[in-house]
């Protein structure tokens, strides 16, 4: 029995070890494990390393999303009210296949134009056009356009404000323009029809009043007459219809809101003394408490002469401002904006002879006194530096020692 009951506990024994052995893994499966965790680990971080990548990109294409629609909004401003970026691309492509013999017509003339000014306005479009994929082109084009609408509607909603401010001070009207309703102004309000007149009919006269509200011939308000807000104290000259065109006080004013400042908009009178708002604010400079001074829409995109473009674009918003039309659109009515703007830009762009080419440069030195004060250094031609005092005595000095040197 005691040999027997030995065997037993040497059998528990044996037992009782082969489920030790059990329970420890063995050297291969812990390698395994091992290597199955570091492959794990090296696998999470390849993805972490693409995931950093993917957010670095998406971060650098959100980036450059941001500049294009930035750069973008000056586009409906300077460059075209009504065309698409597109449509300027494709006129310039168009003329790189003539021959030099086909003739062009006003339009593409004025889509090529509007394809200069805008390489002018964002100098690495052309660039980056032609070297980058085209995925890459179409959304850049995207942009650019998104920013250009974009900007058209905050000036649009900046000057239906603005504007209601100016004709209620100026014209103390007994109805007095509401900021935020649109159908309490156009010709059924007396300040803001006197300004929509178009500048051959008398607004004082009840006959025209009535000829107008009812489109009755002869008084349908087409943009085939320039409106009485184009003109200086809002009153045109039958005689010399050019007289004062383009001077209006609240055409004025809108400009100097939309480019410089609503502020700035308040000095209008005088020649500008003062209203060099490009140098006092240059390069937006930080103020003494370290708060960065807000750059207005001329310092970014680096304008320092009012441009025919611009006073087109701001004439079409001053219009739509004082109409009762609620949303923008081309069309109002009998009236054209798209053929507004043109004939605007033409005006400047396509003088009937030199005389008045000199009388539309004589205005836009006027309208860029008027907006950007009389800093013009930049502007200076190279003759002119040549003749100044500084210039003129660098050579005087330079001619002596030459004659000094030369004689024996």
């Amino acid at each position: 029995m005691a040999h027997i009951e030995h065997q037993e506990g040497e059998g528990s024994t044996t037992q009782v070890n082969s489920e030790d052995q059990q329970d420890e893994p063995s050297q291969e499966s812990t390698a395994a494990t091992a290597s199955l965790q570091a492959q794990q680990r090296h696998r999470i971080a390849q993805l972490e390393e693409k995931l950093e990548v993917l957010e670095v990109g998406r971060a650098s294409k959100e980036r450059q999303s941001n500049h294009y629609m930035a750069s973008g909004r000056a586009i409906r401003r300077v460059v075209t009210l009504f065309d698409n970026v597109k449509d300027l691309v494709t006129e310039n492509d168009r003329r790189y296949d003539l021959t030099g013999d086909e003739e062009t017509n006003v339009d593409q003339d004025r889509l090529q134009v509007g394809y200069v000014t805008l390489t002018h306005t964002l100098p690495w479009f052309h660039k980056n056009a032609v070297e980058m994929d085209y995925d890459d082109y179409l959304h850049m084009m995207k942009m650019l356009q998104q920013g250009a609408d974009g900007a058209r509607g905050d000036d649009t909603s900046k000057l239906k404000a603005l504007i209601s401010e100016w004709v209620n001070r100026e014209f103390k009207p007994d109805h007095p323009v509401d900021p935020d309703d649109k159908h309490s102004r156009g010709f059924a309000n007396d300040a803001c029809g006197r300004l929509l007149c178009p500048a051959e009919i008398d607004w004082n006269n009840p006959v025209a009043r009535a000829g107008i509200w009812d489109r009755t011939d002869g008084y349908i308000v087409t943009d085939l007459s320039f409106p009485a807000f184009l003109y200086d104290k809002y009153t045109a000259n039958p005689d010399d219809l050019e007289e004062g065109l383009f001077k209006g006080k609240i055409l004025l004013q809108g400009y100097k809101a939309i480019f410089t400042s609503p502020s700035s908009a308040k000095d209008i009178e005088g020649d500008g003394d003062g209203a060099d708002v490009i140098q006092n604010n240059r390069l937006a400079k930080k103020s003494t408490a370290g708060v960065k001074v807000k750059k207005h829409i001329a310092q970014i995109i680096k304008m320092k002469k009012v441009t025919p473009r611009s006073i087109a674009y701001i004439a079409c918003q001053v219009r739509f401002a004082l109409s009762s039309v609620t949303s923008w659109r081309s069309i109002d009515g009998d009236f054209d904006y798209i053929q507004f703007w043109r004939t605007i830009v033409d005006f400047f762009k396509r003088p009937p002879g030199q005389e008045a080419h000199r009388r539309v440069d004589r205005l836009l030195e006027w309208w860029t006194r008027k907006v950007f004060g009389r800093n013009h250094h930049d502007a200076l031609s190279t003759t002119a530096k040549a003749n100044m005092s500084v210039n003129a005595l660098a050579r005087q000095r330079a001619q002596r020692d030459d004659l000094s040197f030369d004689s024996p």
